[in-house]
């Protein structure tokens, strides 16, 4: 009889065992907010327990992309992007998101980051922040040089202003830029820079381009420009490092996503908080493709057995209510940036993110269907949305990084360029 008893006493507790959600994530500001704000979502759900795996952006990629093609359900929520979000709903890997909670409010999210995440207009991710790419620079240092940075500068423009503002005396650099290899490193920012000279990566026939005059005339410039107004180890430089010299008062200029935006007016992070005016992407012969469109998002794979705790939590994490609990609880400005329209609508938000307007017009302006100045059979502004693009994106970048390094010549960074997407391209396709 006690054993019975003791058993019958035991079922309640057994059918409402926790379910842990694995939640693959990268390591930056806003998903350091949410891990310690995700204790809440845990107390209001007892049932539920989040296990965190913080991976820095390389790593990321690697490890949720290796869990995807085992088909076996190592992770419940992945962070993904732009580029995986549409690719992988159509393989069938992410679970649609096509049921959300009535108060989610899906018609809020700022539309060129919800059609950037769908597939056949289906949502495949939920974003906890949008970005575009934008100019920081020193107005002070500006003022000291009497030079006026336009409306809308072109990368002559930012050439021009580089050489003068570079002060090796006082360490300053005139151009900060991206150097680290990576198709979301070196290649997003170089990639813009490409669109705005009327280059791309492919014809209207799909043949790679990589070796035209105008690729050259971009990588020409850019290795001018971070030889000569840079820091020296640009080949190391990704936006976390760039970020740190901007802060300490190192780089004149910046171009670079907007979510460094919030930091840099930060005076407990940033040295010239009230120094720094900001202007869009440079852009060129076209304004086409020169500033890009990224969103990091949360999305759950289709074959996770946890699915609707899953959705359940990324409803939650990208929730209007959850952007009010970062407000109550870290501060206006620590919001995520870019999701959402009503954040945008709130005068407080307004109020200390003087950077807020031009954010939310370089996000509206990024030209993802049209993303160079002649007609290509691709999408994307930053990356080509095509299959197999992580890998050649890849390999560009480190070419790149080789040439920056000196192991390879200008005329030999183009023609590996072109052959290696040409090999990649014709693996995939």
């Amino acid at each position: 009889m006690r054993k019975l008893l003791a058993t019958l006493l035991a079922l309640p507790l057994l059918s409402h065992a926790a379910t842990t959600l694995n939640i693959a994530t990268i390591a930056n500001g806003d998903m350091t907010i949410m891990q310690q704000l995700s204790s809440r979502y845990e107390q209001e759900h007892p049932d539920i327990k989040l296990q965190w795996h913080v991976m820095d952006d390389g790593a990321l990629r690697q490890a949720v992309l290796s869990a995807m093609n085992s088909g076996q359900a190592q992770f419940d929520v992945i962070t993904v992007g732009t580029y995986e979000a549409p690719l992988w709903g159509e393989k069938g890997w992410l679970a649609p998101l096509n049921t959300l909670p009535a108060d989610y409010d899906s018609d809020d999210l700022i539309a060129p980051v919800r059609k950037a995440l769908s597939w056949q207009q289906t949502l495949y991710a939920l974003p906890f922040y949008g970005e575009s790419s934008m100019t920081y620079y020193r107005k002070d240092l500006f003022a000291e040089k009497g030079l006026t940075m336009p409306d809308n500068p072109d990368w002559t423009d930012i050439k021009r202003f580089a050489a003068k503002l570079t002060d090796a005396q006082k360490g300053i650099y005139g151009l900060c830029l991206r150097g680290q290899p990576g198709w979301g490193d070196n290649v997003a920012l170089l990639t813009t820079m490409a669109n705005a000279y009327g280059a791309q990566w492919f014809d209207e026939n799909w043949q790679p381009t990589l070796n035209s005059p105008e690729w050259r005339e971009v990588l020409g410039d850019y290795l001018q420009m971070v030889k000569q107004d840079g820091p020296p180890d640009t080949v190391k430089n990704s936006f976390g490092q760039i970020l740190r010299l901007t802060a300490q008062g190192k780089c004149a200029m910046w171009i670079d996503s907007t979510v460094a935006a919030g930091l840099l007016v930060n005076p407990q992070i940033s040295l010239v908080a009230d120094k720094l005016a900001f202007a869009p992407a440079p852009g060129g012969i076209t304004r086409n493709g020169s500033n890009w469109l990224w969103s990091w998002a949360l999305a759950v794979p289709a074959n996770t057995p946890n699915r609707d705790a899953a959705i359940a939590f990324i409803s939650w994490a990208t929730s209007k209510q959850y952007i009010q609990q970062v407000a109550d609880t870290v501060g206006w400005g620590a919001v995520p940036p870019g999701s959402r329209n009503s954040t945008y609508q709130q005068d407080r938000y307004q109020r200390l993110a003087p950077y807020a307007a031009q954010v939310r017009a370089a996000i509206d302006s990024a030209t993802v269907e049209q993303p160079t100045l002649n007609p290509v059979p691709y999408q994307g502004v930053q990356y080509v949305s095509i299959p197999g693009f992580d890998q050649m994106g890849n390999a560009v970048g480190q070419n790149m990084a080789d040439m920056l390094s000196g192991k390879l010549t200008l005329d030999e960074t183009l023609e590996k360029n072109q052959q290696d997407v040409t090999r990649l391209y014709q693996q995939r396709h």
